[in-house]
């Protein structure tokens, strides 16, 4: 946050008429204990009190709210066991939901803000123990078990907030036109008269944007003025596309505020969708088709905005590369993993933010059944593309890669068009195409299928898929040839030009070999050749162990006589 806005901030927090179980105001005294407690505290009350964060203000004077400054200094003080004390504050709360610290200047006075978010799910506790204000009193939680019990009941939704200063003149009518008519499209076209009757109050209310006229943070984001986003502050709502070229290098960039119901069209149409011409050979491809469908552009990019944990202040991205497309938002994947999203039938039981998901919906943005991630599965699927790959690595982060290219391996994509194969199928044939790991459990089901062949980890799609394409000679390539045909590719090289040294066999047979063994598996399969021929006795190293040297044994034999009997005459 810049200074400007810390000021805001601080202005709105010093208008209230006192401090409350979100609010704690201190002039100068610091202690590192009391300090981890409020923020357990502060979390837990503003939770209860429908607050996306508390707060901690160090430099004001609590009964009169003036601004006296402070010398307290956040990283020049320790904590416990002489750790940094930020460090030791968050490794303290538990569970950990994430504050920030800031430091600036008001009237040429400092000031010290720490902003936590607030509890959802369950209490926040400081090294074991919750706390909460109660009046000016900070308690331990265990002392009020309906506090306790509330907050283990409680989900946050932030979206849902009612911003106070923010009106109707605070919306863009352009947004609130372009919402009009999908709202319309949303519901039926036989109430097309019926809703342009409607005053702006009414249809906000109806689309639920609003709560009984009231201005929402959700209204804000999809529907304010670019100016009016600073009473969101401290959290950001903002869409962000980066151009990078092959070496992860950026090209351009630019930032979209909202109205947001506006800038995904505006940042859909920077992404160059080419047309891809140099499609593979078959008739079951397509000569032409554009590298991404825009629905599936659409969908992830709303997922983005729906799903955004506004309240840690980051933004949402979308970097765009030659061949793929990386969108990104804030916060967990709460329903856990994106099988568990795909292929189950019932919708997802959790919403980050249900009041803006619902708003969504009712302006045809996102599916309330949670079938948008499924169909932009299928669509890729049935495209011939890869299909989308979700990062869940960052718990506070949600990634995913749209590509923009068909892979070399081309079977995946024929089996998509399958009927008899479910989907979690093509999902695991997927992962296979594109290297990555799968289970001996989920190997063991495609090897009964006959869908994979090779030794597991290293599997490639079965060549009766190959066949069906019409690359048998690729496959062939990926899978390698038989045993007998490497030997006698070594005993020819032998017979001919024996004695030979082993990097010659190397560079004779590293590219015949299987494309999905890596060089160090190549030259382990090489010396396992070689020491079949030599155990059968049919070559010798004539060299050393460390620089081995092969020749034909027969040869060897011929020369032995030759000089016994040169040594005879």
């Amino acid at each position: 946050m810049t200074e400007l806005e810390l000021r805001k901030l601080l202005n709105r927090l010093l208008a209230e008429p006192a401090e409350s179980e979100w609010l704690e105001f201190k002039a100068n005294r610091f202690e590192r204990q009391e300090l981890g407690e409020y923020l357990s505290a502060l979390a837990n009350g503003a939770s209860l009190a429908g607050k996306p964060k508390g707060y901690i203000v160090f430099g004001i004077q609590d009964e009169t709210h003036t601004v006296v400054g402070t010398d307290f200094h956040p990283e020049k003080e320790k904590g416990s066991g002489n750790q940094e004390l930020i460090l030791w504050l968050k490794l303290g709360l538990q569970p950990n939901v994430g504050f920030e610290h800031f430091v600036f200047t008001v009237n040429g006075k400092r000031v010290v803000l720490f902003a936590v978010n607030a509890a959802s799910d369950s209490p926040v506790k400081f090294y074991g123990a919750a706390y909460i204000r109660v009046g000016s009193c900070k308690v331990t939680l265990a002392k009020h078990p309906d506090k306790e019990r509330a907050l283990w009941q409680r989900r946050f939704d932030w979206s849902a907030l009612v911003c106070p200063q923010a009106t109707l003149d605070d919306l863009e009518p352009e947004a609130i036109a372009k919402a009009r008519h999908e709202y319309a499209a949303k519901l039926s076209r036989h109430r097309t008269t019926e809703i342009a009757s409607w005053d702006d109050v009414t249809f906000l209310n109806k689309a639920k944007l609003t709560i009984q006229g009231q201005i929402t943070n959700s209204a804000l984001i999809l529907l304010g003025r670019e100016e009016a986003t600073s009473l969101l502050a401290p959290s950001v709502a903002l869409l962000t596309w980066v151009l990078k070229d092959d070496a992860n290098r950026e090209q351009d960039y630019e930032h979209f505020a909202p109205p947001l119901l506006l800038a995904v069209d505006r940042l859909l149409a920077k992404i160059r969708n080419l047309i891809l011409r140099a499609m593979p050979s078959g008739t079951l491809f397509p000569v032409e088709l554009p590298q991404y469908d825009t629905w599936v552009l659409r969908e992830a990019l709303h997922n983005c905005i729906a799903h955004q944990d506004y309240s840690i202040g980051g933004r949402v991205n979308v970097v765009e590369f030659p061949d793929r497309l990386l969108f990104s938002n804030q916060g967990s994947f709460l329903p856990g993993t994106v099988e568990n999203v795909i292929l189950q039938d019932a919708p997802p039981e959790v919403y980050r933010n249900p009041f803006l998901a619902g708003a969504m919906v009712n302006l045809n943005m996102i599916d309330t059944q949670g079938g948008g991630i499924k169909r932009m599965f299928t669509k890729q699927a049935s495209r011939f593309f890869p299909l989308p790959d979700y990062d869940l690595k960052d718990p506070n982060r949600v990634a995913v890669t749209i590509n923009g290219r068909i892979l070399d391996e081309q079977y995946t994509q024929l089996l998509m068009q399958r009927t008899d194969l479910p989907l979690s199928i093509v999902m695991l044939l997927d992962r296979v195409q594109k290297k990555a790991s799968i289970t001996r459990d989920e190997h063991r089901i495609l090897k009964m299928k006959g869908l994979v062949e090779g030794r597991y980890p290293a599997l490639l799609i079965s060549g009766r898929v190959a066949a069906v394409v019409g690359d048998k000679a690729q496959h062939i390539i990926q899978r390698g040839f038989n045993q007998r045909y490497y030997l006698d590719i070594i005993r020819e090289l032998i017979r001919l030009h024996g004695p030979v040294d082993r990097s010659e066999i190397d560079r004779l047979l590293m590219d015949k070999l299987p494309g999905v063994l890596s060089d160090r598996q190549k030259k382990t399969k090489i010396h396992n050749l070689l020491s079949v021929l030599s155990k059968s006795g049919e070559i010798v190293n004539v060299g050393s162990r460390r620089y081995s040297r092969w020749q034909n044994a027969t040869d060897i034999g011929k020369q032995q006589k030759t000089i016994k009997q040169n040594k005879k005459q």
